[in-house]
């Protein structure tokens, strides 16, 4: 008769502490053989004077607990299935005898509580005290005891010692998962957690949700991450292994995990995607063009461009967020939850008057200024990305490197040079980042040098 048994946790002192196994000691005939560990025809003391090759060999190999039950029927102990519980889909040899040795414990506790593989198990029988337990030395105090799961084709029974009402249960991939989901759900916005529980969903797939949570190794990580590389980019796979990492580090602070070991996953080098400058030819024709053909999305695009704000952040823009009078403009940013930028009086004049407008609506939408528009921040965005493709891009043959964001390199790197020209690289530097809002003089820096902002000049006097 098929059995399976699956230890789904421990906790801080073995069975063997409350005195239930005492083999030597007993004085009846045994129904059962003291389990062992296979472990894949290797003797694990030796296991350091082991070379590399012969310990992939071994952990090739099933490794299991095995033991034997007394056939009622010829009066011998018979060899029961083998009992792996997903051991073998742990990589090395330290996690695969520690979690062996759990099953051992487990499984030695309950034949001596009376487990029968062959009948059907009464619960009753199992929980029933042990006179051991009841004459301990009473100064003692009693361990916490695991909760033990022991399925079979016939019934799942629980053990447990009730001498101390604290006992812990193991958590599944699919509770430890829900668990963290929901802990970021109330840290992240609507937005992130939408794209951080996609990229969670795609991993659950290829699991088996039932096992414990630390039936998950490094190595299956990294299978699922080398999976998505290869149909996708080194970009999309790193930002995959940020957020399982993440989730990784929800589990392990709440001690479902010993540690996040996806952490020591390396991040792969990346090609950035950079958004081209347009010259001063480009921008002044794209402007004039729409000027004609789409003055909405040409105040959107100056938004962009004289505030410097990013594609999203215009999109974030409600009415009330203009302060023309202060010369005002509140935007919910990137980095934090409300910034404070004046707003040009090159922008002021581009605005028509707003005070007639609801301020609790979105500053752009599809139709107009002020106009309701129920959609997602991403909806939002799309169709302003979506618009400039078709009204801009399409008319003027651009490729795929030039886009809404080009503004804000263009604009930044004119204004930069228009400092320079009266002004040291650090004094440059140090007005514009007042300006575009850069939290650091790095961040700056690193951000000029990705637009080519600073260049030198001609040099041509020292080649000859």
């Amino acid at each position: 008769m098929s059995k399976y048994f699956l230890v789904l946790q421990t906790v801080n002192d073995t069975v063997n502490d409350l005195g239930y196994i005492s083999f030597k000691k007993l004085e009846m005939r045994r129904n059962f053989s003291e389990p062992k560990l296979f472990t894949g025809g290797t003797d694990i003391k030796n296991w350091n004077k082991l070379n590399k090759k012969q310990k992939e060999v071994a952990l090739a190999k099933d490794w299991f607990l095995y033991y034997s039950f007394r056939d009622k029927e010829t009066g011998k102990l018979k060899r029961m299935p083998h009992i792996k519980a997903g051991v073998n889909r742990l990589k090395t040899m330290q996690e695969r005898v520690a979690y062996l040795k759990t099953l051992n414990e487990a499984l030695l506790y309950l034949l001596e509580k009376g487990l029968n593989p062959y009948e059907e198990n009464d619960l009753a029988l199992l929980n029933k005290p042990e006179e051991a337990v009841a004459t301990k030395n009473k100064t003692t105090k009693p361990a916490k005891v695991k909760e033990i799961v022991v399925k079979t084709t016939e019934t799942e029974v629980v053990a447990t010692n009730n001498e101390e009402s604290a006992t812990t249960v193991a958590t599944s991939i699919k509770d430890a998962f829900d668990f963290a989901l929901q802990m970021k759900k109330g840290v992240l916005s609507t937005n992130s957690y939408k794209n951080f529980e996609l990229r969670i969903r795609k991993y659950r797939r290829s699991l088996d949700e039932e096992m414990p949570i630390q039936s998950i190794t490094k190595k299956d990580v990294n299978d699922f991450l080398n999976n998505v590389l290869i149909n996708t980019s080194a970009r999309t796979r790193n930002n995959t292994r940020v957020d399982l990492s993440t989730l990784f580090q929800v589990l392990a602070d709440n001690e479902m995990i010993a540690s996040n070991f996806i952490k020591s996953i390396s991040l792969l080098k990346t090609k950035p995607e950079r958004n081209k400058t347009y010259t001063p030819t480009m921008q002044n024709d794209i402007f004039s063009y729409l000027e004609k053909s789409d003055p909405l999305l040409l105040l959107y695009i100056k938004f962009v461009s004289y505030n410097f704000l990013r594609p999203v952040e215009v999109c974030r823009l409600k009415v009330r967020d203009i302060d023309i009078i202060d010369k005002k403009l509140y935007i919910k940013a990137k980095n934090k939850a409300v910034k404070i930028k004046i707003i040009p009086e090159i922008l002021i004049k581009e605005l028509p008057d707003l005070t007639k407008l609801n301020q609790d609506d979105y500053l752009f939408t599809p139709n107009g200024l002020g106009i309701e528009w129920i959609a997602t921040e991403n909806n939002r965005r799309d169709h302003f990305t979506k618009r400039f493709k078709e009204v801009v891009k399409n008319h003027f043959n651009l490729g795929l490197d030039y886009g809404l964001y080009s503004f804000r390199h263009t604009f930044i790197t004119k204004l930069y040079r228009k400092i320079r020209e009266e002004n040291s690289q650090f004094e440059a530097k140090s007005i514009l980042m007042g300006i575009t809002g850069h939290t650091t003089m790095t961040a700056l820096e690193k951000y000029l040098r990705d637009i080519d902002a600073e260049l030198p000049e001609d040099y041509s006097n020292l080649l000859l």
